[in-house]
């Protein structure tokens, strides 16, 4: 596996490579990490200075790395580059981890609580958006993946995103919980003028296919040996799975990605950016393109 790891500096992409530290259940053939000055934003005459801390910074980064590494059980062999590019962040991120042809993204994430954090939410969500392999952000220190959650929805997205957590993302000592959101058949207004008998009458198919849902992604990762709980759920697929996530103090939460495309860059915009936001921990969003 070829991780690219884009780093700028603050805690929180320090964060991201220390992540590198959990990949046990793969271990990383190459790891890049990448550092991008914004030519627009420093003037010309300081440009040379700015790259030379940038290498310094990533020289750093790259012993962190090797560390983090080096406490994973498979961590052994894997090849630490740096590189410094130039350009619009996100766009140099995503050219890059097409150029060299990277399986993982990892990006740390400030989250949205202030200006310089939206800034750079809205460049993780242009990566996550338009990346052609998995994107794992990094929101907060992550020193294991004891907890995961998958959020599943039966397109062929979330069985992409299964696939990569099952070709040995995981470490086998996780506890995989799989969760299915049964979407409210009618709106808000209509629950407040219906029965409970009729809205359990119209709830119910939904229901019914998450459980059957959760019930074949759970015997898929049984077969690899993990641990494995199933939750159905119904309500606001965003709002139920950070709650989920919330309630099984969750490490990681994982998601398949429609794109940027039509009605699927609308899912993307409800659903895995709400996630992506307000997620109490780090996410993973898997590109259904793959494979």
């Amino acid at each position: 596996m070829k991780v690219l790891c884009a780093v700028d500096g603050s805690e929180f992409s320090h964060w991201g490579v220390e992540a590198l530290g959990v990949l046990s259940g793969q271990r990383p053939k190459t790891v890049i990490l990448l550092h991008v000055v914004e030519g627009g934003a420093v003037p010309k005459r300081s440009l040379a200075a700015v790259d030379r801390a940038g290498e310094r910074l990533l020289a750093r980064l790259a012993q962190a790395a090797s560390t983090a590494l080096s406490q994973a059980a498979t961590g052994h062999g894997t090849k630490v580059q740096t590189l410094v590019a130039h350009g619009p962040v996100a766009e140099t991120v995503l050219t890059q981890a097409k150029r060299r042809k990277a399986d993982l993204l990892i990006l740390g994430s400030r989250g949205l609580s202030d200006i310089r954090g939206f800034l750079l939410g809205s460049v993780s969500r242009r990566v996550v958006t338009r990346a052609a392999c998995p994107v794992l952000v990094v929101k907060r220190r992550v020193t294991d993946l004891e907890r995961v959650l998958l959020a599943v929805d039966g397109s062929r997205h979330s069985k992409v995103a299964a696939e990569f957590l099952c070709a040995g993302f995981l470490p086998q000592s996780t506890h995989l919980t799989v969760l299915s959101v049964a979407a409210p058949a009618v709106t808000e207004l209509a629950r407040q003028v219906l029965s409970p008998a009729e809205l359990e009458r119209l709830t119910k198919p939904a229901v019914e296919l998450a459980h059957k849902l959760v019930a074949t992604f759970r015997q898929m990762f049984l077969k690899e040996g993990y641990s494995v709980a199933t939750e159905v759920v119904a309500g606001h697929p965003s709002q139920t799975i950070i709650q989920q996530a919330e309630k099984i103090r969750a490490d990681l939460v994982v998601a398949g990605s429609r794109g940027l495309t039509g009605i699927d860059r609308y899912y993307l915009g409800s659903v895995s950016e709400s996630v992506l936001k307000y997620a109490p921990c780090s996410v993973l969003v898997v590109r259904g393109g793959r494979a």
